[in-house]
């Protein structure tokens, strides 16, 4: 597995993992009551924190156990670990934008701040988590 490979399988984990603990920890928050009253920019910020150092440690964790495998090719990239990133960044954009819009027609009908930073939030997961299957998929299948 080469090493672009490698940071797109760390952030595909980290993805879910991230979506699933800021969700809990809403919920747990919320305590049964409406999700609105919840205190969600500390636990946004604390998740998306720990998101990007979990990243940065697996991936470097990883990278250290295949560079003890394989020196020579541990940290090694060509033309098609470019265009994977290329095509992984394509669709990571687009559900950007996508939820760019929704943000925007929430903010057009007034709602509540909570559903407008979630929104936004979850729209940055999603890419995240459909960019990283996309990189993923063309590692393994290559890009067609």
């Amino acid at each position: 597995m080469v090493y672009q490979e490698r940071v797109a399988w760390s952030q595909l984990i980290v993805s879910v993992i991230t979506i699933a603990v800021y969700a809990a920890l809403v919920l747990r928050s919320a305590g049964g009551g409406e999700l609105t009253s919840v205190d969600w920019l500390p636990l946004m910020l604390w998740t998306i924190g720990g998101g990007i150092v979990l990243t940065v440690v697996l991936s470097v964790l990883w990278g250290i156990v295949a560079g003890m495998r394989d020196p020579q090719s541990a940290t090694t990239t060509d033309i098609r670990d470019r265009d994977i990133s290329r095509l992984g960044g394509r669709v990571e954009h687009s559900f950007l934008v996508i939820a760019g819009l929704v943000v925007i027609a929430l903010c057009g009908a007034g709602a509540h701040l909570f559903w407008i930073a979630n929104t936004m939030f979850l729209g940055f997961a999603i890419s995240a988590l459909i960019g990283g299957i996309a990189r993923v998929i063309a590692y393994r299948r290559g890009l067609v």
